[in-house]
């Protein structure tokens, strides 16, 4: 098979399926991964797809600065694989007897299926859905931070009250997240929302961002956490590479969630 050829079936592949995996084209077209992988590369370079540590994904459009959030029943529905990967591997990040932040994104909602039922810890949340599953849960001590409610945001509380509360705890993990992630930090479409990240990222001795592949190489309306506060990005093998690499440049520690194992596995890609 000719080269153009292979790459117009790969071109097929990806725009049926949203994403390709090099190991998996390899054995397809029975060649080797280095050959798909300068495959991808002159496809990225025809603007045709998006290179990835795994394989490519399609050309997004970039998202507008300001996007209104997601229905509940997005947010907070079973989530895809790779997200869950991603909350999974976060959530056995929290040990026995730590004080964690977990808020309302839908990333942080997926970690709940998955957090230790058999030790006691705390949880800290700014969110009322967090906060009814968790309530009931008798290994886990469970605050809610209070504020104002609104209506739009599906019970999250990110006011002034909500930001003076939560500078009084301080906390062992921080699980955050935002709209945008890049070499710069987490980024989010809300001043007030941004200002309450930074403030729980403050009181935190360890920040934890949690990063699907979706957001990443993206900046919203307001940066939320700067780059260097981040001390580990848990993404996965959709990740795009170059937006990876600037982060890494930034003395940040990247790990990618397996999603069939549902593993972590550290990159060994250069």
């Amino acid at each position: 098979m000719l080269a153009e050829e292979r790459r117009h079936k790969i071109l097929d592949i990806i725009e049926k399926e949203g994403r390709v995996i090099a190991k998996d084209l390899a054995d397809m077209f029975e060649i080797s991964i280095d050959s798909i992988r300068r495959d991808l590369t002159i496809m990225e370079e025809q603007g045709l797809l998006q290179k990835t540590y795994g394989g490519a994904i399609l050309n997004n459009p970039t998202p507008k600065v300001r996007t209104l959030p997601q229905p509940e029943s997005t947010r907070y529905g079973l989530g895809a694989a790779h997200q869950n990967a991603i909350s999974k591997f976060a959530a056995s990040f929290i040990h026995v007897h730590d004080t964690v932040f977990i808020g309302g994104a839908g990333i942080q909602f997926g970690m709940l299926k998955y957090l230790p039922s058999d030790f006691p810890y705390t949880v800290i949340t700014n969110s009322i859905k967090i906060a009814e599953v968790i309530r009931k849960r008798e290994n886990i001590t469970s605050y809610l931070i209070g504020g104002k409610l609104r209506a739009e945001s599906a019970g999250s509380m990110i006011d002034t009250l909500a930001i003076e509360m939560v500078r009084k705890f301080t906390l062992d993990i921080s699980f955050l997240t935002g709209g945008g992630i890049d070499s710069l930090g987490i980024s989010t479409a809300t001043p007030e929302g941004a200002a309450f990240t930074h403030a729980v990222s403050q009181v935190s001795r360890k920040n934890i961002c949690l990063a699907p592949h979706e957001k990443i190489g993206h900046r919203m309306f307001v940066m939320s956490v700067p780059i260097e506060e981040i001390d580990l990005m848990i993404t996965d093998q959709g990740a795009p590479e170059l937006p990876i690499q600037e982060i890494k440049r930034k003395h940040v520690k990247v790990v990618f969630a397996e999603e069939k194992e549902t593993e972590c596995v550290n990159d060994e890609m250069a």
